[in-house]
């Protein structure tokens, strides 16, 4: 890191720049909804209007010694809808989260490769059929208006940066407010402005996609030309780094962190070769020497893929960054072809904001739509238990309760509203020669269901298996009460149940095939399921802030857990498991068919800093990286904790402002965290190597 980033990088951390900031209602802008209201305007007239009144009210920004700019100046997106239309439409309609576009991962090549012009001509072109409705023609015109309000602003930095006698920021403006990107530098600069751009528009978890595979052709072109050196190509990577944390503190999420800025590495392509290139080794070079928390960093291996990549993203794991996160092609792109996506598509996906496998550019897939509960499903099953004769055919009622879940969930999705965003339908392949708003559907609009509290299911129906049906040492009513008080007064069956009963994590086929009939029972319960758009439903193993939720709704439970402990996070052993290490988790992890949850969840690994005393332990955990890959792991998130860091961090937070974990998808810091989320991530399980 030269002495330029490092100085850029403490600026931003400081936070000197939020100086420039102002609230919407400052400036008369927090009335927007009730003037479009009085106007009559349509959803997509009012999203480009608000989108234009924003863009022209940022101010421009040049830090020192910047050269990729543009800075939030604006706090808030308004409202395009006064609070009663909104609850007019919420009375009518199901509204997912924010109600707006999200989560889903734009284009951004096609536009820095031909230019903003360039899409302004293929808009005009398309508008030129006289078979357009109305409807159509406000959306195509709606897009053209997007493009003239970022125009504008790039032209406003450009003469701000002439007058502050930054030629060569100008320069770079000049030629991407029109034209693709000749150069890296162009390309990154234009990148962050369409970012910038779908943020400002009222789009959150905005993804990066495929970074090292669309800027790789322009870092290659500048390398072999002369225009750029290795060195200052990475100077500039390092830079587009720190300015994707110069505004994340205004994008929405669950706490400050989730936002959704990840962005994906690696892969192969069809023909079978491997995509891991010298922009991919920069990225995780420029993670590990600015150790910030965007862009969050996923990179897609296989079996085959080169130890060395292993130990590259291992050196992060380290420094306690929480990621990369590694997904395994050989699991994931079956699975999503067996869900209906073509090979082409598969081969291309990414990471979306956590976890979730989405298709960049063609895909309107709102993949963390909902979750079922799989513990809760057992817990409701818990009454009838003295009904069943065996476990099959409790399991029977567990199944069935699942699919009745389901079933709720799936009927709670119709008629679905999504706020229009002609920005990010710019950035999204067909919408232009449909002349269709993105949030009306792409080319797929599949939705995704999380699974919470496998482990803890697992084991519950382990130890029922074990001592109610088997051994017969668990009667129906001792259990019942144990659970109904909380095991009050029954202290020595919570430690068997805890300490003694087959758990999920210990490389035991009691416990391991459990978990297997449970997501293959989850996989089938959506497999005749399709949404109103015309989409599949996919299972996960993923929890997002789920796992929280569905913790607060549930009692004690045959496992030994307490009311009001906290399930595992994602795909993830019991907090109180008597472990054997990180090997026996793996092997029981591995032994489900992953490749029929391919809405993803990573199995989620801690280790201590202590065990990070040399090299010797980075290539050791570069091993088991690969080994969960090669017993087919679908997906693997491994953290670095000090327990006592933590729990210091706790007390004196000024002290550890920069401290980084990983929450369930996405890494924060830790003294910004809710304590709900800063007591799990204490709380759990630390592997040594």
């Amino acid at each position: 890191m030269n002495e330029r980033i490092n100085y850029l990088k403490t600026y931003i951390l400081d936070k000197r720049h939020h100086s420039q900031r102002r609230t919407p209602s400052s400036i008369g802008l927090d009335k927007l909804n009730t003037i479009y209201a009085q106007q009559g305007l349509s959803p997509v007239e009012r999203a480009t209007a608000c989108f234009a009144a924003l863009m022209n009210a940022e101010l421009p920004v040049i830090l020192p010694g910047e050269k990729i700019v543009f800075t939030r100046t604006l706090t808030q997106v308004p409202d395009i809808y006064t609070p009663e239309e909104w609850n007019e439409i919420k009375n009518k309609y199901y509204i997912h989260e924010k109600g707006t576009v999200c989560n889903i991962s734009p284009n951004y090549a096609y536009t820095i490769q031909h230019g903003l012009e360039a899409r302004k001509q293929e808009i005009r072109k398309r508008q030129e059929n006289p078979s357009l409705n109305e409807k159509e023609r406000v959306f195509l015109n709606s897009m053209y208006q997007c493009i003239i309000s970022i125009q504008k602003l790039i032209e406003k930095y450009e003469q701000y940066a002439l007058l502050n006698n930054e030629t060569e920021i100008a320069h770079t403006l000049h030629t991407i407010k029109t034209e693709g990107a000749q150069n890296f530098r162009q390309a990154l600069q234009l990148l962050r402005i369409l970012h910038f751009s779908i943020w400002e528009a009222g789009n959150y978890h905005n993804t990066l996609g495929r970074f090292d595979q669309y800027m790789y052709p322009f870092y290659q072109r500048d390398l072999e030309n002369g225009t750029l050196t290795k060195e200052e190509a990475f100077d500039l990577l390092e830079e587009f780094f720190l300015v994707c944390n110069k505004d994340s503190d205004l994008y929405p999420g669950m706490q400050q962190g989730d936002n959704g800025q990840s962005l994906v590495l690696g892969g192969r392509d069809p023909e079978g070769k491997y995509l891991f290139n010298d922009l991919s080794r920069m990225c995780l070079q420029a993670s590990y020497e600015l150790k910030l928390i965007d862009p969050k960093i996923n990179i897609r291996v296989d079996p085959k893929t080169p130890d060395e990549i292993f130990s590259l993203g291992s050196r992060l794991t380290k420094i306690g960054l929480g990621f990369p996160q590694y997904s395994n092609d050989d699991i994931i792109i079956p699975g999503l072809i067996r869900k209906g996506y073509s090979k082409e598509d598969a081969y291309n996906y990414v990471v979306a904001a956590c976890w979730e496998f989405i298709i960049p550019n063609r895909a309107m897939d709102i993949p963390n739509i909902d979750a079922v509960s799989l513990i809760g499903c057992v817990d409701r099953c818990l009454e009838k238990l003295n009904t069943c004769s065996d476990y099959s055919s409790f399991y029977t009622l567990v199944e069935q309760e699942i699919q009745k879940e389901v079933n709720a969930i799936c009927e709670k999705h119709r008629n679905l509203y999504i706020i229009p965003s002609p920005m990010m339908s710019l950035l999204m392949d067909g919408t232009i020669e449909r002349a269709k708003d993105i949030s009306e559907g792409s080319y797929y609009n599949n939705y995704g269901i999380h699974g919470t509290g496998i482990a803890t299911a697992t084991d519950t129906l382990a130890a029922l298996k074990k001592y109610y049906f088997e051994e017969q040492s668990l009667d129906y009513t001792t259990l019942l009460t144990a659970i109904r008080s909380n095991f009050k007064g029954y202290e020595e069956l919570q430690k068997k149940l805890r300490e003694e009963a087959p758990k999920m994590g210990q490389d035991n086929d009691y416990a391991d095939l459990i978990a297997k009939d449970l997501l293959d029972s989850f996989d089938r319960s959506l497999a005749d399921k399709r949404n109103e758009r015309g989409g599949v439903y996919r299972a996960g193993t993923g929890t997002a802030m789920y796992y929280i939720f569905h913790s607060n709704q549930l009692r004690a439970t045959p496992d030994g857990r307490n009311d009001g402990e906290i399930i595992p996070a994602n795909y993830s052993p019991s907090l109180f498991l008597k472990q054997k290490g990180p090997i026996s988790v793996i092997k029981s992890f591995t032994k489900q068919h992953l490749d029929r949850v391919v809405n993803g969840g990573p199995l989620t690994l801690e280790f201590d800093q202590s065990v990070f005393s040399n090299d010797e332990t980075i290539e050791k955990l570069g091993m088991l990286v690969k080994t969960y890959i090669v017993l087919g792991g679908h997906q693997l998130q491994l953290n670095t904790v000090s327990r006592e860091t933590l729990l210091h961090a706790r007390k004196h937070p000024e002290q550890h402002k920069n401290l980084i974990v990983r929450v369930w998808g996405w890494s924060g810091y830790f003294v910004e965290l809710d304590e709900c989320y800063q007591n799990h991530v204490i709380n759990r399980i630390e592997f040594g190597l």
